[in-house]
């Protein structure tokens, strides 16, 4: 780990650090987790994972199959929300045969689905509450400095009707899912002013690309059209966002990591703002599906209208992002036709209840393409 620090003194997180990834078989954590290792800069990751439906061991098949990024990962089955795992991971030394005390905690996990978080919302105040809190008292009582970093969301934000959301706004969750990061970021917080913890915080923009859970809208549109199954879309699909690739997501996270400043928050901007419909459109095309697979459905409760981050912060601390949505989405598509076995694995088990649940009666009171607008006009 690198001697330099931040101006308040913490040290710095450089190459051959020991991270504690947390959340790291999941969509944006397992992207970090390979990037990282990727480079082959000595840097070792511990993945703690509870293996939810968001989290698949698959997404970190390709590090395990390369010898040299497998002996600088360490993969343990656990909930962040669990003490006993959690100390013993924190407090860990190489002489107990680990791979080295810890130098930083990156906290990817999270139960993550809006829709999933309306059905069942105290799973997600388990893992976004009560698993911070396990964590953060697992730093505090290392007795040594080890910087901690929250990823966190811009649904904490709520609907943002006009401009962009900046790191000093109020937080105004409105769904169970935002409320518990909210909640989970308040927490880093408190740890930062009360016990000095070093702690920052990321609140990404709407993510996508390779590995992503096929629940969530562009994995779910893709493996739906590809089957030619019908495109439930909430509402009018007007509902805007801000698409950032997740190996933006995952560099900007790591850029935080080893350059914020302790106790700051951090937007990540994404690099397009698009209407659902048109994310929808541009991903039919990729495929060349047609629009008639679309069903307007009945939207879901609290839905926020928009989200957009202000990510001038990020950008002073010198990140930018380096995929366009033209590029990425194209990337997303061909990923998902070229890797139908992750995805209809990802598909199995109690998808099809889930599903049912989610979207059976919408669908059944849904509107054909016919009797909906397409796209909106560029």
């Amino acid at each position: 780990m690198s001697s330099r620090g931040d101006a308040l003194g913490h040290p710095a997180i450089g190459p051959g650090a020991h991270l504690l990834v947390t959340g790291g078989a999941g969509f944006i954590g397992s992207a970090f987790v390979r990037d990282i290792l990727g480079r082959r800069d000595g840097t070792r990751i511990t993945v703690l994972d509870k293996l939810t439906y968001a989290g698949n061991r698959t997404n970190l098949a390709l590090v395990e199959a390369d010898p040299e990024q497998a002996a600088r990962l360490r993969f343990v089955e656990g909930d962040i929300a669990d003490p006993e795992i959690v100390g013993s991971l924190v407090t860990q030394s190489a002489a107990r045969g680990a791979p080295g005390v810890i130098d930083a905690v990156v906290n990817f996990a999270a139960e993550s689905h809006v829709d999933r978080s309306i059905l069942d919302p105290e799973a997600f105040l388990r893992t976004g509450v009560i698993g911070v809190h396990v964590l953060l008292e697992a730093v505090r009582a290392a007795g040594r400095p080890i910087r901690y970093l929250q990823v966190s969301t811009d649904e904490v934000y709520g609907s943002v009707e006009t401009g962009r959301s900046v790191e000093t706004d109020p937080l105004a969750p409105r769904s169970p899912y935002s409320a518990a990061k909210a909640a989970g970021e308040l927490l880093v917080r408190s740890y930062v002013v009360t016990y000095g913890l070093d702690a920052v915080v990321t609140r990404g923009s709407n993510t996508y690309g390779p590995y992503h859970h096929p629940e969530k809208l562009i994995p779910l549109f893709v493996t739906n059209a590809i089957d030619d199954q019908p495109l439930p879309l909430y509402g009018d699909g007007l509902q805007e966002r801000d698409w950032l690739f997740v190996s933006d997501h995952a560099g900007a996270i790591e850029h935080v990591l080893r350059n914020g400043v302790s106790g700051e928050t951090y937007n990540i901007q994404g690099s397009a703002e698009m209407a659902n419909r048109d994310v929808v459109a541009a991903l039919l095309e990729r495929l060349g599906k047609p629009w008639s697979l679309v069903r307007s459905v009945p939207d879901r409760p609290g839905h926020d209208r928009r989200y957009a981050l202000d990510g001038s912060k990020l950008a002073a601390l010198g990140w930018r992002n380096r995929t366009s949505f033209v590029e990425g989405l194209a990337t997303t598509v061909d990923w998902f036709r070229a890797n139908e076995a992750w995805w209809r694995a990802a598909r199995s088990g109690d998808w099809d209840a889930y599903y049912e649940r989610q979207y059976g009666d919408r669908l059944a009171r849904g509107l054909a393409a016919a009797e909906i607008s397409g796209p909106t006009e560029a």
